[in-house]
């Protein structure tokens, strides 16, 4: 089931900004974040777990679909690597790192309202798994839409002021001008969301 409480009082109980604009900056909140006065060990990693799932949109039951596909795996790498890299992998989640949405929440809806293409084939499905050279593009007709007409300009400054890069990501290259995104590599560690504890996350799943 998905946590249905106010977003800035989710951002209080994990102590950080889990949706990436300044409304739920907590810097602006005039309320302390929620802290526990003890944490057990097993509580620490109730609560990383609790913070990626929240940040990356998921529910239990996704998350420990995840973990188990992971478990599973037998390709190169830990457990919690795996994991993580299928997250990072979601089409949601890519459209996002590609700053072609302001939020994963925004993410979400824009691939859920079928705006992009995998491989030039509508999908309106944001938990497809991308692959390397999957090229993931704007569909046309929204090319022209004032939502991503701003976006456009928004991605041609950023990408003036960052010497051409429109991401951070280094496994996916932007083309700001077609709106379309290229699946160069698979992501590693260095590209993970650095405030997430995967090992604790998987140290809770283990048990």
């Amino acid at each position: 089931m998905r946590y249905t409480w106010p977003k800035k009082k989710l951002c209080r109980r994990e102590g950080v900004n889990l949706f990436g604009t300044e409304k739920y900056d907590l810097d602006n909140s005039k309320r302390a974040p929620l802290r526990s006065r003890k944490t057990s060990e097993f509580g620490t990693q109730l609560r990383k777990k609790q913070l990626a799932k929240r940040m990356f949109g998921l529910s239990e039951k996704q998350f420990v679909s995840y973990f188990k596909k992971a478990q599973k795996s037998t390709t190169e790498g830990t457990t919690w690597e795996k994991m993580l890299k299928l997250i990072e992998l979601r089409l949601d989640n890519v459209v996002y790192r590609a700053n072609f949405a302001r939020t994963r929440i925004q993410s979400r809806q824009f691939v859920s309202h079928a705006h992009f293409t995998v491989n030039w084939v509508k999908v309106d499905v944001p938990s497809i798994s991308v692959k390397v050279w999957d090229v993931i593009s704007l569909r046309d007709k929204l090319k022209e839409s004032p939502l991503y007409k701003s976006l456009l300009e928004e991605l041609e400054e950023f990408s003036k002021e960052n010497k051409g890069k429109v991401s951070g990501c280094k496994w996916i290259e932007v083309d700001s001008k077609k709106l379309s995104i290229t699946i160069k590599a698979l992501p590693t560690k260095e590209d993970f969301e650095q405030i997430i504890d995967i090992q604790k996350i998987v140290e809770f799943y283990s048990k």
